[in-house]
């Protein structure tokens, strides 16, 4: 199993690899464009030297907040992302052995069971959860009971909705087409 959703060799082996990565990613997709999220974890790593749950949420803050503002930024909301990738750290650290794989390995648990430990996380709401309980299924290798029923409809064997189908250039222009016909509906509703 190999991630491919930024486009870069170096920020897709660390998301494949590394479970915190591709956590802090999800986090940081939102109000940026997909690449720029999930690349974000290899630029924390190369910035502070962390890619665990314990040294970023033990950083000093203004220290990493720093690493998150270097050109290019992390995230174009580098206080408020910054503040949540330590926030996000610390809830694993205190809740899960600073282990983000738990979340989905920990008890064999369901698919639903993912879902709601993922609900849980600050940051992760709803629909971000979902998304991302259906990347594990469709490309992790979380193969927990109802994970399809629990994160749907993104789920959906053979849709293009989100990150969780991106797999080459090809899919990541699907997801942008489904993204922009989603907006264009929202707005003509409006």
């Amino acid at each position: 199993m190999a991630l491919h959703i930024t486009g870069d060799t170096a920020a897709d082996e660390l998301l494949t690899d590394n479970p915190l990565a591709l956590l802090v990613g999800m986090l940081l997709d939102q109000q940026v464009p997909m690449e720029t999220a999930f690349a974000g974890p290899l630029k924390i790593e190369q910035r502070t030297g962390a890619a665990d749950a314990a040294t970023i949420a033990g950083m000093a803050p203004d220290e990493f907040l720093e690493a998150f503002k270097q050109t290019p930024a992390v995230h174009r909301f580098p206080g408020s992302m910054a503040t949540r990738v330590q926030t996000l750290c610390q809830t694993l650290v205190d809740d899960w052995g600073g282990d983000a794989s738990a979340l989905w390995t920990q008890g064999d648990p369901s698919g639903p069971e993912v879902l709601k430990r993922l609900k849980a996380l600050p940051g992760f709401g709803e629909q971000k959860a979902k998304i991302f309980l259906a990347l594990l299924g469709k490309q992790y290798g979380f193969t927990g009971e109802g994970w399809r029923e629990a994160s749907a409809p993104y789920g959906e064997d053979g849709s293009y909705r989100s990150v969780a189908d991106i797999v080459s250039p090809d899919s990541l222009a699907k997801v942008r087409e489904h993204k922009k016909a989603m907006k264009a509906a929202a707005k003509a509703t409006k």
